[in-house]
């Protein structure tokens, strides 16, 4: 009777630690998504930016040799 007291005080001990740890990291998460939500990503850069692309017209068979050479 003694060896299973301990055997489910041991679960009840193991499960409420799962249980806290399973909720700080869920609820860390979920800080972290908050945070990170307030950033705009698409705002206009700030400083001494370049742009990186220009988009310039190119003919379909340029295109097509683009594609095929480096897969994208």
């Amino acid at each position: 009777m003694q060896q299973l007291f301990h055997i489910i005080k041991d679960t009840v001990k193991i499960f409420v630690i799962f249980t806290a740890c399973t909720l700080l990291f869920y609820f860390g998460l979920k800080m972290m998504n908050e945070e990170y939500e307030k950033i705009h990503r698409y705002d206009e850069p700030e400083g001494k930016a370049v742009k990186v692309f220009q988009p310039h017209d190119e003919g379909l068979i340029d295109r097509l040799s683009i594609f095929f050479r480096l897969g994208e």
